[in-house]
């Protein structure tokens, strides 16, 4: 039987083992180094408290990845609410008049990669970190960090961010020539960073918008979203956010005291909503993403020869656009493309 190995649970990987499971009989190995699964499409809980930490929804952007959230419905639901912008001074106004549909799942936006891995026969071993790829033959070998190996395997998904695969092609036991390309190429590849504040309030907010975005990216902050517009994820008369900085803060403060860095985020956003009350959250929680956002894409002719190798790329840094729905999408087109060409 066809042996597949997958670096990564994240929500291209899901989508690829989703394929590979109605379009082939191979027996599917996925090693995640966290306790969970889609990545940065990441969901935490607290009491009666759900909230997206991550990435915040599934955009209505691609026609076939809506479609494939409807096929797993149960708790599929529409966030409430426009997205407004607000400018380096904290000045807010009206964003977009057309505005796309936004979608996460009651029990937060993790469920997706969970039905998908759920409707397979691919078995998940969490916390298992995979530290290297020995090439044996025409198969691969996945060493973790204690040492176990697993495999071989006729072919390789590897879905960690761009520089996370480049430590793994870097010190893989492979042909020098294929290597050294491939590592060029997703070592070209720049990252945005973000660190992620939680911020749980006893009190509803009165304020027209799911969410503000800043357009300008001269402000600390560049996102502030409203989980009570998710249905099933802040009980009545409670409020949560979750601000995301910018790029340069999120450097500059990504090693500083955690309390520090949520206490200057809530502080910006209540000025920018113009609320002193947000300077006090009831509670708080924080994220630090160093590689949340994929600035560029990657060359498409080192990922068609590491391929031919049997090693392939996925993710939203391949799809080259930072959103879940090009994270699930190249999932489902790279999972195609293995299928066939196994």
């Amino acid at each position: 039987m066809t042996a597949i190995g997958v670096v990564g649970a994240g929500a291209a990987a899901a989508a690829a083992c989703y394929v590979l499971d109605s379009a082939t009989d191979a027996d599917v190995t996925v090693l995640e180094k966290s306790g969970g699964v889609c990545g940065r499409a990441a969901t935490r809980r607290r009491d009666d408290v759900t909230y997206d930490y991550g990435a915040n929804y599934l955009k209505d952007d691609d026609q076939r990845v809506v479609d494939l959230a409807h096929e797993f419905d149960d708790g599929l639901v529409e966030v409430q609410g426009d997205i407004g912008v607000f400018d380096q001074t904290g000045a807010v106004s009206e964003g977009r008049e057309n505005q796309e549909r936004k979608f996460t799942y009651r029990s937060g936006l993790t469920r997706l990669a969970k039905h998908l891995f759920g409707a397979t026969e691919a078995t998940v071993h969490r916390r298992t970190r995979v530290e290297r790829v020995v090439r044996e033959g025409d198969r691969w070998t996945l060493v973790d960090a204690d040492g176990e190996r697993w495999g071989p395997f006729d072919a390789l998904l590897v879905n960690p961010p761009a520089p996370q695969t480049a430590t793994l092609v870097e010190t893989a036991d492979w042909d020098a020539a294929a290597r050294d390309d491939l590592l060029a190429a997703v070592s070209d590849v720049d990252y945005r960073s973000i660190w992620t504040a939680v911020l749980g309030y006893d009190f509803e907010l009165d304020w027209p918008h799911y969410a503000l975005v800043n357009t300008d990216k001269e402000h600390a902050l560049g996102w502030i979203a409203r989980e009570e517009c998710k249905p099933g994820h802040v009980p009545d008369g409670e409020s949560v956010l979750v601000a995301q900085a910018n790029h340069e803060w999120s450097v500059d403060h990504y090693d500083d005291s955690p309390e520090a860095n949520v206490a200057a985020l809530a502080d910006h956003v209540a000025s920018v909503v113009d609320d002193e009350r947000l300077t006090d959250p009831t509670w708080t929680d924080h994220q630090g993403w160093r590689y949340a956002l994929p600035e560029t894409g990657v060359r498409t002719d080192a990922l068609a020869a590491a391929e031919d190798a049997g090693w392939y790329c996925l993710g939203d840094w391949v799809a080259g656009e930072a959103r879940l729905h090009a994270a699930v999408r190249n999932g489902l087109e790279t999972g195609e493309r293995l299928a066939e060409n196994l």
